[in-house]
């Protein structure tokens, strides 16, 4: 199980919840259990976000590994230069 953090409003889609563990060891795998444990979160995840694994910004890597031990945290999308 990969714990992860929710910031900002994304917490709300999952009615309240700011950590939540899923089963992933990738970053779509994660995106999906997501999607599929809180279908509030759906129409966020299509718009896109970013994803911090042990402190790097990930947006469409969606073969990035994660390990029971990396840090995830869920935002929304990170845009700009």
């Amino acid at each position: 199980m990969v714990k992860v953090t929710l910031w900002g409003s994304l917490a709300d889609l999952a009615g309240g919840q700011r950590d939540l563990e899923v089963e992933a060891t990738n970053l779509r795998e994660l995106l999906s259990a997501l999607e599929s444990d809180h279908p509030a979160l759906r129409p966020q995840l299509a718009r896109g976000v970013s994803v911090s694994i042990d402190g790097k910004i990930y947006n469409d890597s969606w073969f990035q590994p994660i390990h029971e031990t990396s840090e995830v945290v869920l935002l929304n999308r990170l845009e700009g230069g």
